[in-house]
């Protein structure tokens, strides 16, 4: 009966619109009422949630974002993947999907990206004769690489909730990422003929040269990170602050977009975002032990492997299961609830928790662009003043590119597993 609130109250909530976080703690504390639960166990259980050292780096790498943002960082990824690839046809929007990748081994982070590359992106493209549908998809789709390739909050999140490696974690994203980058382009590439999208005149040798000079220091700062954290230099969580640091010197005295009176409105913006970040997986946290209690994920695991016991059909589940919780639900709620309990699962049919939670965090980015809580469908159609559903139909073709690359990384485990063996050991 109180499990029967419990996903009621959740559903019926998010239906009506409740912010995610708040449906997850009102269906949890109904539940403890109707158990007779003591409602201590809510501050434990939210303090439990988030007392993670690694949990840390979340607040680093939003402020990094935020910095890279407001220091003209962005917009210099995004004049330099122009000038490399503006010539194509369809070129504006293969820098659009280039500077997502760039900017996603900076910030972790797919709503940032979004918001952050579609500013600058989707007015430019529908002045150069883009249609606006087209701009906003291509911004969306290509948002959701960034969590993919490192860093990536939703990894740090899987690491912290069962102990997979967040280094390795890193690595074994990072040749899925380039490989959605690159289907992402081809898809864009295909588009730009059929239609007939402008391609931008071709730069000098010395402008090409100009430009990669001026985004070095950007470029820099991935590099940083990810040779931090693999030669074990720093934890994630001190990455994340050696990138704000870095963002702030960069912005501050070589890009000059940033300025001691613009940082307490940038701090500001960080510890909002963080604090909500943070709210949620405490909350989460909560809803994902009452689930524990109640032995839900056994039950989950049991009626998965009742089905089949072939991993082929199994990994095949997963991923369904993924896909549709990922369309409803917010990724790092969907990542606390789902990802222990299917864990199990996972495992129990061979697969290396490394590569799963990959396969995981992929299926839960493709969410961010289906309806009805796409979270960087809203963002880019509010950019470009769009429908949500004109923005859904535009990304279909991005959606079934996004699918095959992750049948690929689902089934064949050295797509993700070569990188970090090769690096780390098996």
């Amino acid at each position: 009966m109180e499990v029967i609130a419990l996903f009621a109250v959740f559903l019926v909530l998010l239906l009506v619109g409740v912010p995610i976080a708040f449906s997850l703690g009102i269906a949890s504390l109904s539940y403890l009422l109707l158990a007779g639960i003591p409602l201590t166990i809510v501050p434990q259980r939210l303090y439990s949630g988030i007392d993670t050292f690694v949990l840390l780096c979340i607040p680093g790498f939003v402020l990094a974002g935020n910095l890279m943002n407001v220091g003209n960082i962005t917009e210099h990824i995004v004049r330099f993947s122009n000038a490399l690839v503006g010539h194509i046809r369809g070129g504006l929007g293969l820098a659009n999907v280039g500077g997502s990748m760039i900017f996603g081994g900076i910030s972790g982070t797919a709503v940032a990206d979004a918001a952050s590359i579609g500013s600058v992106m989707i007015p430019g493209m529908s002045k150069a004769g883009y249609d606006k549908p087209f701009s906003a998809a291509v911004t969306a789709a290509s948002s959701t690489i960034g969590p993919i390739i490192p860093p990536s909050v939703p990894m740090i999140i899987a690491g912290s909730l069962t102990g997979v490696s967040v280094g390795r974690m890193f690595l074994a994203g990072a040749i899925p990422g380039i490989l959605l980058g690159v289907a992402m382009m081809v898809t864009v590439y295909l588009l730009a003929i059929r239609r007939g999208y402008p391609k931008e005149k071709r730069v000098s040798l010395l402008q090409l040269v100009r430009e990669g000079r001026t985004a070095f220091w950007a470029l820099l700062m991935t590099a940083i990170i990810l040779y931090g954290i693999i030669g074990g230099f720093f934890t994630p969580t001190e990455a994340s602050i050696v990138a704000s640091l870095y963002a702030l010197v960069v912005g501050m005295y070589v890009y000059k977009g940033l300025s001691w009176r613009k940082l307490p409105a940038i701090l500001t913006d960080t510890v909002l975002t963080s604090s909500a970040l943070l709210l949620l997986v405490g909350l989460a946290n909560l809803f994902g032990w009452i689930l524990t209690s109640e032995q839900i994920p056994q039950m989950v695991a049991s009626g998965i492997l009742a089905i089949s016991e072939n991993p082929l059909v199994v990994i095949l589940i997963l991923n369904l299961i993924m896909l549709c919780v990922g369309a409803f639900m917010e990724t790092i709620a969907a990542l606390i609830i789902l990802f222990p309990a299917l864990l199990g699962v996972a495992t129990g049919v061979g697969m290396d928790p490394v590569h799963f939670a990959v396969m995981a965090v992929l299926n839960l980015m493709i969410g961010l662009t289906t309806p009805p809580v796409g979270v960087c469908l809203f963002v880019v159609s509010g950019i470009g003043n769009l429908q949500v559903l004109t923005v859904a139909r535009a990304i279909l073709p991005f959606l079934i590119c996004n699918l095959a690359v992750l049948l690929l990384v689902a089934y064949v485990p050295a797509i993700s597993m070569w990188l970090p063996n090769l690096i780390l050991g098996p």
